[in-house]
């Protein structure tokens, strides 16, 4: 088989929408499927997602632990060593990181860590510095800059 060979399965594509309460030639009409009388044959009958028929819901019956803060700002984290790649004197901002594949976004701000060594001297930009990392940048000659 070669792909301009491939076709849907007979009976898989074209079939009409089933139109309920059409009358009893229709062979959904009257009740349109929904059996007789019940919660569910009745107009805006069902329950809610989560309900389990009145026994107590599992969201009621496990324990709830801790806090999550709303106001949390989940910072995309850069590290000493992978800073290497770039060449001495570069201005490294948020954008370049961006670019050059280090960070997948920086939608929460950047923060530089002091893991590894940096052997270049550059001026970084980026929303905070660990202070381990801010001394190790300065201490390569280079300069730090909080945006």
């Amino acid at each position: 088989m070669q792909l301009h060979e491939l076709k849907p399965t007979e009976g898989s594509r074209n079939q009409k929408r089933k139109r309920k309460g059409r009358g009893v030639g229709s062979g959904n009409g009257k009740t349109a499927g929904r059996g007789t009388k019940g919660q569910n044959a009745r107009s805006g009958g069902g329950v809610r997602p989560g309900f389990e028929g009145g026994q107590m819901p599992i969201f009621r019956r496990l324990p709830k632990r801790g806090f999550k803060n709303p106001n949390r700002v989940e910072y995309a984290v850069v590290n000493l060593d992978s800073l290497n790649r770039f060449e001495d004197g570069t201005e490294v901002t948020p954008a370049l990181l961006v670019e050059s594949g280090v960070v997948k976004n920086e939608r929460g701000g950047i923060k530089v860590l002091g893991n590894g060594t940096l052997d270049r001297k550059l001026t970084v930009k980026a929303t905070k510095f660990s202070g381990s990392a801010k001394n190790a940048i300065e201490t390569a000659g280079g300069s730090t800059e909080e945006v």
